[in-house]
């Protein structure tokens, strides 16, 4: 198995890189590309209109940290550590408490 496992880094790099991991695997996983579709109101055509947009890489980081079973295969497949994944989430999402919506 090959590994594509990001470095951990200080910024939102990292948190990109591993979103767009996660649109890749979910693109070879239609069940769950089906369930995140579901999850998010989205279809395949507003997915791919979505995918510049300031909330996708979180979308697709949170489908991951919701379900841990997704989340250890997506790191399985993918050779990515679970610590950067919750990084990422944690670098998108910003500072606990902070409410996201309300912006």
């Amino acid at each position: 198995m090959a590994s594509n496992a990001t470095q951990p880094g200080k910024d939102g790099t990292e948190a990109e890189t591993i979103a767009i991991s996660i649109l890749g695997w979910l693109a070879n996983e239609p069940e769950l590309l089906g369930r995140f579709l579901s999850l998010t109101g989205m279809s395949v055509s507003t997915l791919r209109q979505s995918a510049g947009e300031p909330g996708f890489h979180l979308a697709l980081i949170d489908f991951l940290m919701d379900h841990e079973r997704t989340l250890m295969d997506f790191c399985a497949a993918t050779g990515e550590k679970p610590e950067h994944v919750a990084r990422a989430h944690r670098a998108l999402s910003g500072p606990p408490g902070l409410d996201t919506n309300s912006f």
